[in-house]
């Protein structure tokens, strides 16, 4: 098979990949349901726009596919893979730990995966937890939920 066409056949994967997001994500979008005295749009809009525009362009790219990296191996593929599993356990641990600890956690990881020294990441992952805290609970004036372990 020449690399042309091994090319297209994972960018073919990858558009529909992309499909199969867009549409849990419009399906799960849809189902939000909200009072009918809110926003005219209401909460579903967001969600159901963008998952109209991934489906869209994961069609566009399906059917024209582009050129594409091979996929990495060995240690790259460890830190692409690193990215999505300290994102799924931020997300896990967000209940007990509460913004400011699962935002660490995210952070922190992230870092380390981009190859910043132990001493680095801790400085930024406080730093950036500081100041998505801020940004959110101060200037938004959203609530943030401490989680379970120190609430």
């Amino acid at each position: 098979m020449s690399n042309t066409v091994e090319n297209r056949r994972v960018s073919r994967i990858a558009a529909l990949i992309l499909l199969g997001i867009a549409i849990a994500y419009g399906v799960g979008g849809a189902t939000i349901e909200y009072a009918f005295s809110s926003d005219p749009l209401g909460p579903r809009a967001v969600p159901v726009m963008l998952a109209a525009l991934l489906a869209g362009l994961s069609l566009l790219y399906l059917v024209w596919p582009g050129t594409v990296e091979a996929i990495p191996a060995g240690p790259a593929l460890l830190r692409v893979l690193a990215i999505p599993a300290i994102l799924a356990l931020s997300v896990a641990l967000f209940e007990s730990l509460g913004f400011a600890g699962s935002t660490f956690v995210l952070t922190f990881g992230a870092a380390l995966v981009f190859g910043a020294p132990l001493k680095h990441a801790l400085i930024g992952g406080v730093l950036q937890t500081l100041l998505w805290w801020t940004v959110f609970a101060y200037v938004l004036q959203v609530y943030l939920p401490t989680g379970s372990l120190f609430g």
